[in-house]
This record gives C-alpha cells, structure tokens and sequence, in this order.
C-alpha cells in the first residue's frame, strides 16, 4: 500500500498562498515616502512594468513544483505484504576438534568406513541446516584454537568453512580447555540465558594454555551451558598381516577419551554429555539438541518499504530549471525592447 512518512508536510501547501496575500495587503498600505519623479525614473529603466507578468502555464508550473517539493518532504513509501520473519536471538557455538585423532577410521555411513572427522561434518550440515534463525559459530582446535566462523546467521558460510576444515590445520594434540575459553569469550557478550557450546572431541586435553575444568568454572560464572560429545567406536578390528584376517585383533580406538572431564564439564555449566559411538549415535545426539535448545518459534512481521521520495523532488527540479531559462529568455526579450 501507498503511503507518507511525514505526512504532516502536507500543511505547508498554503504557504505560498499566505505570502502572496502578505504582500498584496503590504503593498496596498500608503507609502512613508513620497518621491514625485518615482514614475518616470521607473519608466526610464524598466519601462511601464519593472518585471514581466508571469503567463497562465507559469504560475501553474509553480504551483506544481511546490506541490512536487512538499510531496518529497512527505517522504511517499509503498508498504508491500508482511514478511514473517521467525526471530531467535539463541547464540550456538559449535567446537569441533581437528586434531589427529580424528582421521580414525571408524565410522560407518552407508557401508563405508569413514574417518571420524567426515562423519562430523555429514551429521553436522544436517544439524546446522534445521538451526534456522539461530546465530551460529564455529571454532575448530586441536594443539590449538581458532575461531573460524564468528556467530552469524549465515548457515551456508558456516558449513562451508566446516567442511574446508583439515585435519592438522589447528596441530596434532587436543587444546579442549583453550576451545571452551575462547568460546566462552566470543560468547560473554551476549544475553546470558542465550548461551550455548556444543562441544566434540575424541580423546583427552593434551595441550593448550587452560585446563578444561577452569574452562569449565570460567563457563559457569558466566552462564554459558555447555553440551560434551565424546565420539568414537568402542572396539575396531584391525586386520593381520597383508590385511589378511589372520593375527586380526579387536582394539579400543577410543581408549584416549576422557569421558570423566567431559561429563564434569558437561554438569558443571548446566549441559550433558553424550557418547556417540557411530554415525547414527551422533545424528541421535544432534537430533536430541535440538530437543533441548529448539529454535525459537516467535514471530515478527517485516513489511519490504520502497522509497519513491526522489521522483517529486526530481520533478520539482526540472520545473525549476525550465522555469529559469524561460523567465531568463523573456528578461532578455524585454530588455532588447526598452
């Protein structure tokens, strides 16, 4: 729909009418002066007429260009339909480890043994497609941590720098204390009840600055909640000689994760832990985070707003600039006449 943001500008349309009768009431006043040679000295300079009469289409001209002006000031919109926009303000941040033991080979997905770390990414697209409306960031560690992606709403940004990720960009050792604290500091700035860390590793806090419970009671005072999964398989046969199945032997793959910290983590800032053993364990687990932070589901409408101000004021333009060289056109015709 058509409409005014200043619609009060409107009022000043009669101006130019109330200054005209000013002036016609000023000058039917008697003057304090009176000069008997006024006439003629007039006369002299200008002819019968010190300037020349406006026609018709000129004071209509005028008209319409202040018209066009007042119109500008008024600011004229078009409002189109309400846009429902769903409106979340949540804040998760997504710590995800990159370090060397995440190139196990121990998940399946479709039959196929994957590394832990393509297991990650496939189940986390999936995670941060449904977190629509959600702010989302990435921070990946390993002998250290980085932020990759601040918190953002632009989901498609995130997973890409996600599954650009490489293992041994961030080191070869796990810095899970040092992934929790620069999370918590990208995250102190928002509303507390809105803060949440999702935390994935596969082994135990070998490096890094900070140990992972400070971390953890830096997180509490600061009311960010943090949710732990612990990924790997619980057992792997690895094959004999010749990748033959004899002298093949069963071994623990995940005999490096400490779920202890993990969980203490977990309970101290308000979160759970999980364990994901496989790739369905760990959709489960990102399924049931949603669960527990879902989205939002308020409402706010937006209405698309189209700014038509310039076409009066560029209207008024242009009648003025006609209206100029025709009153210079005409002095010129007048005064080739005296």
């Amino acid at each position: 729909m058509f409409s005014f943001d200043f619609i009060w500008a409107f009022a000043a349309l009669p101006l130019p009418l109330l200054v005209t009768l000013m002036w016609r009431v000023k000058r039917s006043e008697p003057s304090s002066l009176y000069v008997p040679f006024y006439a003629i000295a007039n006369e002299l300079n200008y002819g019968t007429n010190s300037q020349p009469k406006k026609s018709y289409w000129q004071r209509l001209l005028l008209c319409l260009a202040w018209l066009a002006l007042v119109t500008a000031a008024a600011r004229p919109i078009w409002l189109g339909e309400p846009i429902n926009i769903q409106s979340s303000g949540r804040d998760l941040l997504l710590a995800v480890d990159i370090s060397g033991s995440m190139e196990e080979q121990d998940m399946q997905i479709e039959d196929r043994t994957v590394r832990r770390i393509d297991a990650v990414k496939a189940v986390l697209n999936e995670f941060i497609d449904r977190r629509a409306g959600d702010r989302l960031g990435l921070v990946l560690f390993g002998s250290q941590a980085y932020l990759q992606s601040p918190l953002t709403f632009d989901r498609n940004t995130v997973k890409q720098l996600l599954n650009e990720a490489e293992l041994g960009f961030a080191g070869k050792q796990t810095a899970i204390g040092d992934a929790i604290g620069l999370s918590v500091k990208r995250l102190q700035a928002r509303p507390a009840e809105e803060r949440v860390m999702i935390l994935l590793t596969d082994g135990a806090n070998t490096a890094g600055q900070v140990q992972p419970l400070q971390a953890a009671q830096l997180a509490e005072e600061l009311k960010v909640k943090i949710y732990t999964i612990g990924m790997g398989a619980d057992s792997m046969v690895v094959p004999g000689i010749f990748g033959s199945s004899f002298g093949a032997r069963t071994v623990n793959p995940s005999r490096d994760l400490d779920e202890d910290t993990l969980t203490k983590i977990a309970d101290q800032t308000g979160g759970r832990y999980f364990r994901a053993r496989n790739v369905s364990e760990l959709d489960g687990i990102y399924r049931l985070l949603d669960q527990l932070e879902p989205t939002p589901e308020e409402q706010k409408n937006f209405r698309p707003r189209t700014n038509y101000f310039h076409w009066p004021l560029a209207l008024a333009l242009l009648i003025s600039m006609l209206l100029a060289i025709a009153s210079s056109r005409k002095e010129d015709i007048h005064a080739s006449n005296l």
